[in-house]
């Protein structure tokens, strides 16, 4: 039997997310999580994470080790190959999502291949981070959680690949079709502009969409005519929520002012219509636009919205008395001493004013 091989080198990534990273302090010296496989250039590999670091280090470091996963036969019955050679690097991210500068720690600094040989067990880094360091430079003392990207090229010899499966294009199928409104049985009215849709995958997107078109008060939202008025919405913001209940993802918004204001009413749209991810994403965009000018406003939307995060995260900016003077002769602290007095006087509950 005749087989081709290809000498080729292959690059991939993946990200873990450490959610809860709080109750993850007591496991024990030398004992690792994992979230299982995942595949990247080419290989299955999984990322070991001992929070209270491996058996040859102290306990006030984070380990983070990469394994590969083989299979013990190919698919024509061969043994597998002997090794696999590959660079990698562990890179903790910010909350914009881009690695922090200082914490990527690369194999041997990227200049050679580690060898994941069938007797190896793991590649890595003993002492990535301190853990007393971890919530000073992530996301800990806000979300509980943290991110670290692993990027992986490995190289050597693979048999050749005659069917390549694409990623999923179902969003973007999905959003050609609202964009073309075939087959739209729904018309939304919102300040002006009329937006078509598909009731069954609003419904299967959103319990509220579901009660309005399938529950008791269905009469009530929905005229004979099929067309729905939204009241109290922008145009472009329902059109941003459309984009996300069929593709899953936000529509390109201009960094700055335009992106906070976006988010702010975004996710007051996400909390009415029961879209948990999305109002979760906008929380997460709103943390990158905390300061002095917009936390008062900012802490009034979490508040009335239920966003613990993103409450969390403008009291921690607030804990600072200096922040707390300057954003307390904004407009927005007004607003939300008159609109929430009960999270101003836990905030003061928090904070000494010197």
């Amino acid at each position: 039997m005749l087989s081709d091989l290809i000498v080729t080198e292959v690059s991939g990534s993946h990200v873990l997310t450490i959610h809860g990273y709080s109750h993850c302090k007591g496991v024990v010296h030398g004992d690792f999580i994992t979230a299982g496989t995942f595949a990247a250039a080419g290989h299955d590999w999984s990322i070991l994470y001992y929070p209270s670091g491996d058996f040859n280090i102290q306990t006030d470091w984070i380990s983070l080790y990469l394994k590969l996963h083989r299979p013990t036969m190919t698919t024509h019955g061969a043994a597998a190959a002997d090794a696999v050679k590959a660079r990698f690097t562990f890179s903790l991210l910010g909350v914009d999502g881009q690695p922090l500068q200082g914490y990527t720690k690369a194999s041997d600094d990227g200049a050679c291949d580690k060898v994941f040989a069938p007797m190896t067990t793991k590649q890595g880094f003993p002492k990535f981070i301190r853990r007393s360091a971890l919530p000073l430079v992530s996301r800990t003392n806000v979300f509980d959680n943290f991110s670290v990207r692993c990027d992986i090229t490995s190289q050597g010899a693979a048999a050749a690949r005659f069917v390549v499966v694409p990623p999923s294009s179902m969003g973007q199928d999905l959003g050609r079709l609202r964009a073309s409104g075939k087959g739209a049985d729904v018309a939304f009215e919102v300040a002006g502009e009329t937006f078509a849709a598909h009731r069954k995958i609003l419904t299967t997107r959103s319990p509220v969409f579901m009660a309005e078109f399938f529950g008791p008060m269905k009469e009530m939202a929905v005229n004979s005519c099929c067309s729905v008025r939204i009241e109290d919405m922008e145009a472009t913001v329902f059109k941003a929520l459309l984009h996300f209940v069929y593709t899953d993802s936000l529509p390109e918004i201009d960094e700055g002012v335009e992106a906070m204001v976006m988010s702010q009413h975004l996710l007051v749209a996400a909390d009415r219509y029961g879209l948990e991810r999305l109002k979760l994403i906008c929380e997460d965009s709103l943390c990158n636009y905390i300061d002095t000018g917009s936390v008062g406003t900012i802490l009034t939307l979490a508040e009335q919205h239920g966003c613990q995060g993103l409450k969390k995260a403008c009291f921690q900016f607030l804990m600072s008395a200096n922040s707390l003077k300057a954003a307390i002769e904004t407009d927005g602290f007004d607003h939300l001493t008159n609109s929430c007095p009960s999270v101003l006087k836990e905030l003061l509950s928090k904070v000494t004013i010197v």
